[in-house]
C-alpha cells in the first residue's frame, strides 16, 4: 500500500508540472510578442518583391514579417511554435488560420499597411506592408 501512495504522489507531481509548463508557455511569452511590431527584419527567403518568397514567421509567440509584399501576393506563414495561431487583420482585410507548420494566405490587393494580430493570443501583433 505504501508503494501505491508514492507512485500516486509522483504521478500527481508530474501532472502538476505538465500543467504548469503548459500555462507558463502561453502566458510567459507576451513580453517578446508585444515588442514584435511587424517591423522586424525580413524572414529568410522573403524580400520586398512579395511574390512567392513572401513569408511571415511565427516563433516564440512573435511575428517576423517581410519588409513588404506585393499586392495579392501569396504569403507563406511558417509557424514554428508547435501550436495554432492566426494571422488576423485588425481591419478585417484577411483572417488566416496558422496551424503548426506551414500555411498560406493572399495579401490584400490594395497597397497600404495592415496591422494584424493572433486572435488566439491577442498579445501577438504585427504589420503587413503591401506595396
Amino acid at each position: 500500500m505504501r508503494t501505491s501512495r508514492r507512485t500516486g504522489a509522483a504521478l500527481l507531481g508530474a501532472i502538476a508540472l505538465a500543467v504548469l509548463a503548459a500555462l507558463t508557455g502561453c502566458s510567459g511569452s507576451s513580453a517578446g510578442a508585444s515588442s514584435g511590431t511587424g517591423t522586424a527584419a525580413p524572414a529568410a527567403g522573403s524580400g520586398s518583391s512579395g511574390g512567392s518568397g513572401a513569408a511571415i514567421m511565427i516563433k516564440d509567440f512573435t511575428f517576423t514579417v517581410p519588409a513588404s509584399v506585393s499586392p495579392g501576393a501569396t504569403v507563406t506563414v511558417h509557424n514554428m511554435d508547435g501550436l495554432a495561431h492566426t494571422v488576423t487583420a485588425d481591419g478585417g482585410d484577411f483572417d488566416s488560420p496558422a496551424p503548426a507548420g506551414n500555411s498560406t494566405f493572399t495579401a490584400p490587393t490594395k497597397p497600404g499597411s495592415y496591422p494584424f494580430h493572433c486572435s488566439i493570443h491577442p498579445e501577438m501583433h504585427g504589420t503587413l506592408v503591401v506595396q
